[in-house]
């Protein structure tokens, strides 16, 4: 009797190996040699599932976005305080654990790599910065933002403490601790919102 195979659960088992690849090789080491070793297939097994060494990376990256959606999303359903639930989702996209900082580190990598191969990889958009424009938005339908603050700023340099933020954790994270993240985050928030007690 034939084996009955999952393709999408052997895609993301490839694009998971890709991920592995890329941690301990960097994208030169991406080849679809490497990754159909790293996945336990032959090379052909491997194009049966991606035709192109670009559309498995593509892949592979909006696989990294979905997993950061799919935990966003789980926050955004729950019952927190809009000011919690707004550090609960950012605390989701930086490196705090070693999921994120794989996820990051992966992330990071591919998009050095893009940056020179804009024509192929340029539709690949990680969603942060119109992540935290929802972000700001919720806390302003929630009345919690001060009448002093401009939107468009605050999104901005929110957007740039999160860069900052996973950047630094990632070249010192005995510095920069999930604590210490969090509490950044708590601070700024605490800065331009009234109290939603």
């Amino acid at each position: 009797m034939p084996k009955i195979v999952d393709h999408e659960q052997r895609r993301t088992q490839i694009a998971e190996a890709t991920w592995r690849v890329i941690l301990d090789n960097g994208m030169e080491g991406a080849t679809v040699r490497n990754i159909a070793k790293e996945a336990g297939l032959s090379l052909g097994a491997l194009r049966h599932y991606f035709s192109t060494q670009n559309e498995l990376l593509i892949y592979a990256m909006n696989l990294v976005k979905e997993r950061v959606t799919e935990r966003v999303n789980k926050i955004v359903m729950s019952d927190l305080p809009p000011k919690e639930k707004v550090v609960s989702i950012l605390m989701e996209i930086v490196p705090v654990n070693t999921e994120t900082k794989a996820e990051m580190e992966v992330w990071l990598t591919f998009t050095f790599y893009s940056k020179s191969k804009v024509d192929i990889f340029d539709h690949v958009n990680d969603g942060i910065f119109q992540g935290i424009q929802k972000l700001v938005t919720l806390l302003e339908m929630n009345q919690l933002l001060k009448k002093n603050v401009n939107k468009d700023i605050e999104v901005e340099r929110l957007y740039a403490i999160v860069d900052g933020l996973a950047f630094h954790a990632m070249q010192e994270p005995q510095r920069v601790t999930k604590e210490w993240i969090h509490s950044v985050f708590t601070y700024h928030l605490d800065s331009i919102c009234i109290d939603d007690e």
